[in-house]
């Protein structure tokens, strides 16, 4: 498996959410919504999920094997810190940023 692009969706600089990203896998299977969070200790990569009958948040789709999860969480979040880069570079500024142009 290879994730060929990331797309940082949406930056966030309010509350624990920093950014929605989508992930291409393969230049064959998209994955939208997964969210970058700061953790209490770190910054962390949430699959998308909705809330079940019970009220229980599930994931949507995850990664099945820890090595899996290394290779999503490592390629979102060096692709998110090189767009806070970017966008921090050209305004100066961290305030909620549409990356893709859309709302």
């Amino acid at each position: 498996m290879e994730i060929t692009d990331v797309k940082i969706r949406k930056i966030m600089s309010e509350g624990r959410l920093r950014a929605v990203v989508s992930v291409t896998i393969d230049d064959m299977l998209a994955v939208h919504d997964i969210k970058v969070v700061q953790g209490d200790e770190r910054l962390f990569v949430a699959m998308p999920s909705r809330k079940d009958e019970n009220g229980i948040f599930r994931d949507i789709v995850h990664p099945i094997s820890p090595s899996a999860r290394k290779l999503f969480e490592e390629n979102i979040l060096e692709a998110y810190e090189r767009q806070l880069a970017m966008v921090e570079a050209e305004t100066g500024d961290t305030d909620e940023t549409d990356t893709d142009g859309q709302e």
